[in-house]
């Protein structure tokens, strides 16, 4: 099974670590806790900065949250950095046999329930924001 892309969760990642560590938050710092190449995060952080959620301060300043994590949904996160394709998360296979039972119906069938499973993952995405997952994490680092 082909999955998404890691971008979403490094997204939110980077922003819980800002937010949690702003004074140390540069590149390098992030990239370690990420564990993956710098090159990766600057990457994201551009997408988050494009999508009005961070700003970098020239040179070593690090990144700073442009705004409050219980204004952040994950669904905001998501949009900023994974790529979709005419919004559509899901692909149906292109131009089946039009004379097949199944081949001239299966496109339009298929993607109604692709749709409804995305709006669905689209829906719960907007109803947790990062500040419930910082909340979370601090009751597990508690533990």
């Amino acid at each position: 099974m082909k999955k998404l892309s890691s971008r979403f969760s490094i997204a939110v990642h980077v922003l819980c670590l800002i937010h949690l560590s702003p004074a140390l938050c540069t590149g390098d710092f992030i990239a370690a806790s990420v564990k993956t190449n710098p090159v990766i995060i600057r990457n994201i952080i551009a997408q988050l900065k494009k999508a009005g959620l961070v700003d970098v301060r020239p040179g070593v300043g690090g990144a700073f949250l442009l705004k409050d994590l219980g204004e952040i949904s994950l669904l905001d996160v998501y949009h900023a950095v994974e790529v979709i394709d005419n919004g559509e998360l899901f692909n149906v296979h292109a131009e089946p046999d039009t004379h097949c039972p199944v081949g001239k119906n299966m496109v339009a069938v298929l993607r109604s329930e692709m749709r409804a499973a995305q709006s669905a993952m689209e829906q719960r995405l907007a109803q947790v924001s990062l500040r419930q997952l910082v909340t979370e994490l601090g009751e597990k680092n508690d533990a």
